[in-house]
């Protein structure tokens, strides 16, 4: 780039330049107001008045401090009287046993003697109108037909961008306001996201978790403390056990020891009931069930083998694998455990013997028990999911878990692979669902209903979990469905032994008549020929006796469906 010159020279003479200037001060006058003689009387002269002046900085207290007062707002929730806090009102023996002291009390007749007098005075007031007299008695009563819906309340996502599946669900004791969500791939193959972190959710906020737990290992299974809502159990994918107090941190406060723990996944952990609530058990993929105290949690107070073939003689190489386990509270000591060749063992832990333990089994399924829950109301009738379970309907997609309802004892929910809910109630129909609700496009994983009814969480295989509502005419009892619900139970519980015993007097005939057929063929001749033509009879002897039997056990189950036919026309 070339230089550019920037100066330029003017050139003139000296005497164009003009004088020299010359600069000096002097007064200006502006303007001149001459006084007024008449203002002179307004003229008023002040007082002297001292004033004080600081010259420096001036400082001022900007805070105070102060004793901190901390609120907060409790209550109790009496569904049934108040029982003491180490009492466990679920449970009747200690129920009985508490009302037993009570009544002896000394205090316990002066009290009621006081109490007697009002509520006489109350009763006498309500018998002096008939408030059951039906004013409208002569009208035809019309059918109440309840409308049966559920909607979405919130959504809430798992918050890392790689999802990962939920494994687990867990309401916390305190009116449902949270719930404990545990995430793990369990997809060994494609091992995307190692991340452990699992999740306690507030019901009001999908959008972030209120407490993040951070274990070593990824959590298979989460479960509240059912007395305390900070206290939780978890077990890890390296067979261990866990113990977390969410005022104390992130981290489980204890773990128990590796060489005492579980030799594959731990992938159920279920409290009992205890005088301290400090106990729970855990079952895993190796066959064994190990009782906890968090006390001591290094190692497991007690452990039992489900060795099917030897249960005295407990040997874990022929363990089978426990896939579901189940624990009823009013139940005492026993408890239900589904195991991967579909079969259901219903122990109990007072047992003398491991035989004694786990003495009843029941075979429910073909493939492993996916889900196992008992009824809350009627608990002896439990439910079993596994397979395609075509002995109850004949879904195409595979079943993934089920739950009972906590207040209407006669519905379950269903959790499918095409990410559908569906609702059944059995004194409704029992042909096909009541309610069926597309949740969905991914794989339905978990479902875990409130106590109180109305709120169901239900997990997918993303990562997402889903609060649902339920309709009344789902969750609340009528006056006569106990009753109604007591009949059909007996009912099937009748056609299911009448089904057997006919089968097992076929399989006795057919046992008889193959035996009648060997013995004739052994007293037959020799030659090879003679006996061509005894295989020949006896195939076609034996075919005639299939077919007759086969007709037999048609026509026994016509008849069955035609009473069933029958008998729900009458309900209806």
């Amino acid at each position: 780039m070339k230089n550019i010159n920037m100066q330029y020279t003017y050139t003139k003479k000296r005497l164009q330049f003009g004088k020299q200037c010359n600069f000096t001060n002097y007064d200006k006058v502006e303007a001149d107001i001459k006084p007024h003689a008449e203002s002179m009387t307004h003229y008023i002269q002040i007082d002297p008045v001292t004033q004080g002046t600081q010259c420096s900085k001036i400082y001022s207290v900007h805070e105070v401090n102060t004793n901190t007062a901390t609120f907060r707002d409790s209550g109790i929730y009496h569904s049934e009287g108040g029982w003491p806090k180490d009492l466990n009102a679920k449970d009747v023996e200690q129920a009985v046993r508490y009302k037993r002291k009570i009544e002896k009390d000394e205090l316990y007749i002066h009290t009621m003697l006081q109490l007697l007098p009002p509520m006489e005075q109350c009763i006498l007031q309500n018998n002096v109108c008939n408030i059951y007299e039906q004013y409208f008695s002569y009208m035809e009563p019309v059918s109440l037909i309840q409308r049966v819906y559920s909607r979405t309340v919130n959504v809430y996502r798992d918050i890392l961008p790689i999802k990962r599946q939920i494994t687990h669900l867990s309401w916390s004791p305190d009116q449902g306001n949270r719930f404990a969500a545990s995430y793990c791939n369990i997809d060994f193959k494609n091992a995307i996201n190692d991340n452990p972190q699992s999740y306690i959710w507030d019901v009001e906020n999908p959008n972030t978790p209120c407490v993040i737990l951070k274990p070593f290992c990824p959590i298979l299974t989460l479960e509240y403390n059912p007395k305390d809502s900070n206290i939780l159990i978890s077990g890890l994918m390296t067979g261990q056990v866990a113990c977390w107090d969410i005022r104390k941190g992130s981290e489980p406060i204890e773990t128990s020891l590796v060489e005492f723990s579980h030799r594959d996944l731990c992938n159920e952990v279920l409290w009992i009931n205890s005088k301290t609530s400090t106990e729970f058990f855990s079952a895993s993929k190796d066959g064994q069930i190990m009782w906890w105290d968090i006390r001591k949690l290094q190692m497991p107070t007690e452990t039992l083998v489900i060795d099917l073939c030897k249960p005295d003689d407990q040997n874990i190489d022929r363990a089978i694998g426990i896939s579901a386990l189940q624990f009823e509270p009013s139940m005492g000591t026993r408890f239900m455990c589904g195991l991967e060749n579909g079969i259901v063992i219903s122990g109990n832990r007072k047992g003398k013997t491991s035989s004694e333990k786990i003495a009843t089994r029941f075979k429910a399924q073909y493939g492993p028990i996916i889900s196992l829950e008992r009824n809350p109301t009627f608990v002896k009738n439990f439910l079993t999911v596994g397979d395609w379970t075509t002995r109850i309907c004949g879904h195409r997609d595979f079943l993934m878990g089920g739950a009972w309802s906590i207040t209407r004892f006669s519905v379950f929910f269903l959790i499918k692979m095409d990410g559908t809910l569906d609702v059944w109630d059995l004194l409704i129909q029992q042909d096909s669902p009541v309610l069926s609700v597309k949740v969905c496009d991914e794989v339905l994983t978990y479902i875990k209903p409130h106590e109180q009814g109305r709120l169901a969480t239900i997990a997918n295989k993303k990562g997402t979990t889903f609060l649902l509502e339920f309709s009344e005419a789902l969750t609340a009892n009528q006056k006569n469905d106990k009753l109604l619900f007591t009949a059909l139970l007996d009912r099937e519980t009748r056609r299911e032994k009448i089904k057997e015993a006919k089968n097992r007097e076929q399989r006795l005939k057919m046992k008889s008549l193959r035996n009648i057929n060997t013995e004739t063929e052994c007293t037959t001749g020799s030659t090879k020929n003679d006996e061509k033509n005894l295989k020949c009879s006896n195939s076609n002897t034996n075919d005639a006796v299939l077919i007759h039997c086969e007709e037999v056990y048609d026509n026994a189950i016509k008849a069955e469906l035609l009473k069933e036919e029958g008998t729900n026309n009458e309900i209806s």
